[in-house]
């Protein structure tokens, strides 16, 4: 058998799917709009699967749910940002004007323009955001578990985690801390002055990310007398016993029975005004509350001796850190073009490695079947010389 005697089919290329957005943030509404459309565990699962019942074409999907923003990035060449921006307004039972507070793109570029921004720190309510990323990669997890992580939708959130490694590594963006937890912590030291607060009694609600970000930063404050609730007490347990607080009872948090503490931190999720009531106000007392939807009234703020914080507050900057990271934003704005370009570059070349790919599956089928009807070879010589064929044929293949 010859190879010219093969009838061998053109490679040819496919249009590829593009990557796609919407989202609404800090930039764009306030605490009580956003909180609107924030997104709770069970939620994501129940969206996804509706969203891949009535949108075929999705073959990736990104739900990045934090306490400043809700966005949803998926891979698809047919459906558009806001046919299921559409969905998820009507999913989060908000009537249809809602979606004037979301920005969404149907493009690649656009869609990875913005993730890179927002993997990067720069459209964070506190610029540099550390946490960020680790939400991103949190998100991430979630598209793999359910198996949506797309090619596409893959190959951007590689670039996602480069860049944020670059950064790292060739900036002083990431120098000093601009955690919204420790924004909370600095603003108990700034409320009541460095040496009081020590001896404040402090609460913080909730088990989640943030109130292991207050342990964690922490440190740099040494407040000692902190108690922590949470609805479920198994996590409370394992939390308290490893940042060695005392546990305050989640019936207690319910009741509204605050009464001998100083400051009150609630970071819960799905639990709307869960501290509604502070009967004693003869003394100071700070709230500050870094839960979405809000955890506590913002009446509350309208009594006497209580200062109240939210997300939108609390992240006032401080002007070292700030002024550090402006320095760093020319050096971020050259990573982050030059990652975009490698990025374009691999989405040009997809198609033609995706019909390769394809090209090669069929040939090598067609060639091993021909020399197997040939008795004198075997399946591994058969293997051998396939591969040997499909190396020449690659070599002389014509693109279209």
């Amino acid at each position: 058998m010859e190879l010219q005697d093969l009838q061998i089919p053109e490679i040819k290329t496919t249009v590829e799917k593009e990557l796609k957005y919407f989202g609404v943030s800090h930039k764009t509404a306030s605490v009580t709009q956003r909180e609107l459309f924030h997104l709770s565990e069970n939620e994501k699962e129940q969206l996804v699967g509706l969203i891949c019942r009535h949108f075929s074409d999705v073959s990736g999907l990104l739900i990045l749910a934090t306490c400043n923003r809700t966005e949803i990035y998926f891979e698809s060449s047919k459906t558009k940002a806001s046919e299921i921006l559409n969905f998820f307004v009507n999913f989060k039972g908000q009537p249809k004007q809602a979606q004037e507070v979301f920005v969404h793109f149907n493009d690649t570029e656009s869609t990875v323009k913005h993730l890179l921004q927002v993997s990067s720190g720069l459209e964070s309510l506190v610029l540099g955001d550390a946490e960020i990323i680790h939400q991103i990669k949190k998100a991430y997890q979630f598209s793999m578990q359910t198996k949506l992580q797309g090619s596409l939708l893959e190959r951007a959130l590689q670039t996602v985690f480069k860049t944020h490694k670059r950064i790292s590594n060739e900036t002083n963006f990431r120098d000093g801390t601009t955690s919204v937890a420790y924004k909370a912590l600095k603003a108990i030291r700034d409320f009541y002055g460095k040496n009081e607060a020590k001896s404040k009694k402090i609460l913080f609600i909730g088990a989640g990310d943030i109130v292991k970000q207050l342990f964690k930063y922490n440190s740099k404050f040494n407040f000692k007398n902190i108690h922590l609730s949470n609805r479920s007490i198994s996590k409370a347990n394992i939390l308290a016993q490893r940042n060695s607080v005392e546990i305050y009872p989640w019936n207690n948090v319910m009741q509204n029975e605050f009464d001998d503490f100083d400051v009150i931190i609630s970071a819960v999720s799905n639990c709307q005004h869960i501290v509604k009531n502070i009967s004693n106000t003869e003394k100071n007392i700070l709230l500050i509350d870094l839960g979405v939807p809000s955890n506590i009234d913002q009446k509350l703020a309208d009594k006497a001796n209580i200062a109240y914080y939210n997300l939108d507050t609390i992240s006032s900057e401080l002007h070292e850190t700030k002024a550090k990271r402006l320095e760093a934003l020319k050096y971020i704005n050259v990573i982050l073009n030059e990652e975009m370009e490698l990025l374009n570059e691999w989405i040009k070349t997809a198609p033609v490695r995706k019909a390769i790919i394809e090209y090669k599956k069929k040939v090598s089928i067609k060639i091993k079947n021909q020399l197997l009807h040939d008795k004198n070879y075997s399946e591994e010589k058969a293997k051998e010389l396939t591969n040997d064929a499909i190396k020449k044929l690659l070599a002389n293949a014509i693109l279209t």
